[in-house]
């Protein structure tokens, strides 16, 4: 199976909203439409810090990375923080996931971003591919809501 990974565009809208329905049922969410909108957008502004990659296979959108990249107190360059990746159930386990973060690493290298870091949960299953491709630090993240 190839699989493509390329920037979202306007016209991924639907698609991509589909994708992101499956993403808040998989994490237990609901959000307000207008939340999903601003997020659609802000992540096609090319200004913007925040960046949509899709994983596309056949040309059907089948997963995505939403990033934000940062500035750092440590570094110069930006920081990209994966803040969310989902991929269709029916096409996990096929190289969606990790194509997306592939292709994030090396536009980070490209770019010379200073690094690429998500967090998880400690349940979720993504972790078998997280754990053959990247490290796992020692980072406790703390929440005030």
């Amino acid at each position: 199976m190839d699989v493509v990974v390329r920037v979202a565009k306007p016209e991924d809208f639907k698609a991509w909203r589909q994708l992101w329905q499956g993403y808040l049922d998989f994490a237990g969410s609901v959000l307000d439409e207008a939340i999903t909108q601003a997020t659609w957008q802000r992540a096609l502004s090319p200004d913007g810090s925040l960046l949509c990659r899709l994983a596309v296979v056949n040309d059907r959108p089948v997963g995505f990375a939403l990033c934000v990249l940062h500035e750092g107190t440590w570094v110069t360059q930006p920081i990209c923080y994966l803040e969310d990746l989902y991929v269709d159930s029916s096409m996990r386990g096929k190289g969606a996931g990790r194509a997306l973060i592939e292709s994030l690493y090396r536009e980070g290298r490209e770019k010379a971003w200073a690094k690429v870091y998500w967090v998880t949960r400690t349940h979720n299953p993504a972790r078998k591919l997280y754990d053959r491709i990247a490290t796992l630090d020692d980072v406790v993240r703390y929440a005030l809501r």
